[in-house]
């Protein structure tokens, strides 16, 4: 065995195969509401963004370009109520995964360092600390760690997978919290827009950071909210004296969105009407997932915001995951998210109009 996969855990998607083989074998076939990917069709503006793009024979900048770098800040005002951005505050990312992978590599942890993230919670966050031989833990409360040696903490708001939501007062504590002891704040954003029964904050409203941006870095994806999974499309936002040495960092290593790619992010961001549009589609899909998923005996937990709902039958996790299957329907087990979900399963719905319709009529 390897050093690497001696530090790695067991890819968790790859113990669904059995249960997606049961699914798919399904009569009118399976209803994949695991992982959680975009299956409507790429905006035609940013389409016409990346194909207008396509002749780009030189290199891009791993800092992108000054329109995209105009996209992101405008975004960041107008949609987050960041106020003071520049150039010098944003920096392109090759997918929001890559990011989380590979921070605490580029921000020079290791043994003796050690990282945070929720009880429940994205599992790159901890292959991100395996990845650069650091310490690793999770918290309820971040505030109730120790801070000695704590150099990198994370936040999810909205979480995946539970959708649960920040409050602002509870950012405001903890950021409070992170800059008395010294600890760097990253908060994973990815889902801000896709509130339903919350409307997330981010850790750049001022509000939350009186203003001031020190210790404190947000992370976004184009991913869902304008369906650019397959461009790997998103950035980092916060503190120049973190950003700016990652931007080096970066700049060695070669980690570089396309030409294209950064042509289309940054008309994705100039426009709010296709999210509204998305977003309408996604909450209809969620109304009839969660009615279902109610009427079959689930109760459905935290889920006011994101791409998922977080249900339980009281069972393994593995159980309700295998009942589902049987039905030709394919959910992600709690227990990938940590032991704390070992009862729960995420039901995503992202998938189209006539399977999550199929899906419900199943259930």
């Amino acid at each position: 065995m390897s050093a690497v996969s001696q530090r790695l855990p067991v890819f968790p998607w790859d113990r669904l195969e059995p249960y997606k083989k049961t699914a798919a074998a399904h009569p009118d076939g399976i209803v994949d509401l695991s992982v959680g990917t975009p299956v409507d069709p790429v905006p035609e503006l940013i389409r016409t963004a990346l194909t207008d793009a396509a002749d780009s024979p030189g290199y891009p900048t791993v800092w992108g370009t000054p329109a995209l770098r105009d996209a992101i800040t405008g975004w960041l005002e107008r949609r987050l109520g960041a106020r003071g951005i520049t150039h010098r505050h944003v920096l392109p990312v090759v997918g929001s995964k890559e990011l989380v992978a590979w921070l605490p590599t580029q921000l020079g942890l290791g043994p003796g360092d050690r990282v945070a993230f929720p009880r429940l919670a994205y599992p790159t966050y901890e292959v991100g600390a395996r990845l650069a031989r650091a310490g690793y833990e999770a918290y309820d409360d971040p505030t109730a760690l120790d801070p000695e040696g704590l150099r990198l903490l994370w936040l999810n708001s909205p979480s995946n997978p539970t959708g649960e939501v920040l409050s602002r007062e509870e950012l405001t504590r903890i950021v409070a919290w992170a800059r008395e002891h010294g600890v760097l704040v990253v908060s994973d954003e990815c889902y801000l827009e896709l509130g339903w029964e919350a409307a997330p904050v981010s850790v750049l409203h001022p509000d939350v950071n009186g203003g001031s941006y020190d210790g404190l870095v947000a992370v976004h994806s184009l991913s869902k909210r304008s369906n650019l999974a397959g461009y790997r499309a998103a950035f980092a936002a916060g503190d120049p004296e973190v950003l700016g040495p990652l931007l080096q960092i970066r700049k060695h290593g070669g980690m570089m969105l396309s030409a294209p790619t950064q042509a289309a992010m940054a008309a994705a961001l100039g426009d709010d009407e296709h999210v509204r549009v998305q977003r309408e589609r996604y909450a209809a899909r969620r109304a009839v997932l969660r009615e279902a998923l109610l009427g079959h005996g689930f109760r459905v937990e935290h889920s006011e915001a994101s791409l998922y709902l977080w249900a339980t039958r009281d069972e393994s996790c593995w159980d309700t995951v295998a009942h589902l299957a049987e039905l030709g329907v394919l959910v992600a087990p709690g227990d990938f998210y940590g032991p704390a979900g070992d009862v729960f399963v995420r039901v995503a719905f992202t998938a189209t109009d006539e399977r999550v319709a199929e899906a419900a009529r199943r259930l």
